[in-house]
């Protein structure tokens, strides 16, 4: 939420009719943040069943980098760790990938939908035969609901 309320710093770096990707230095590890923003002519609750990350969602549906997403441990009804797979890419040069991380989901007052997630390790998921594990860093997905 941090990186929501602090505007400065983000520089554009691609933009379409419908989406525009801008990137800041991280404060938190060498590297940058990637945002991505778009308004979608739908309901916030409709383009929130798209993207939550939920096992038998349909984001393994539409995105092509999102082979599978599996609740490994429910913690509470807004928290759990899940593991998400990815296919291999360039015609399998890229290995796939797994990522185990921990998982919060949140609405707001405002309406406002929020799933954040980052790395974490756990026992009932070790590292799996024929997969890259992968680490991602804090990240989320917003879904704001707009005036009209």
């Amino acid at each position: 939420r941090l990186y929501r309320r602090d505007p400065d710093g983000w520089r554009g770096c691609r933009s379409t009719g419908e989406v525009a990707v801008s990137w800041r230095p991280s404060t938190e590890f060498a590297g940058n943040l990637y945002k991505g923003e778009g308004i979608l002519p739908a309901s916030p609750q409709n383009v929130w069943e798209c993207i939550k990350p939920v096992a038998g969602g349909l984001r393994t549906k539409w995105d092509q980098n999102v082979k599978d997403f599996e609740v490994i441990e429910a913690i509470s009804d807004t928290v759990s760790i899940c593991r998400t797979t990815t296919p291999s890419a360039c015609m399998r040069i890229i290995s796939p990938r797994e990522f185990v991380d921990v998982v919060v989901m949140k609405q707001y007052e405002d309406g406002t939908m929020l799933s954040a997630a980052t790395n974490v390790e756990h026992p009932l998921c070790p590292p799996q035969p024929n997969f890259v594990r992968g680490f991602n860093y804090p990240c989320g997905c917003f879904c704001i609901p707009v005036p009209g």
